[in-house]
């Protein structure tokens, strides 16, 4: 699934419509559509995001013997 599937749904189930997660992050509704099309974001930009959510973001590779990086 892809980030921008991703932020839908989590937004869906926050309830909290895209317009109002842009401002929450400090960008126009309209510079996040873009971005939402794109798919490009940074990690930083996703913990901003899931901070608005109300959410947790974790970003790791986690190898089979159980190391995570």
């Amino acid at each position: 699934m892809d980030i921008p599937t991703k932020i839908k749904m989590a937004e869906v189930y926050a309830k909290i419509s895209e317009t109002e997660l842009s401002r929450k992050i400090g960008t126009s509704p309209q510079a996040f559509n873009q971005r939402m099309k794109t798919g490009k974001f940074s990690s930083l930009e996703l913990v901003k995001i899931a901070e608005a959510l109300g959410a947790e973001f974790e970003c790791k590779f986690r190898f089979p013997d159980g190391t995570e990086i």
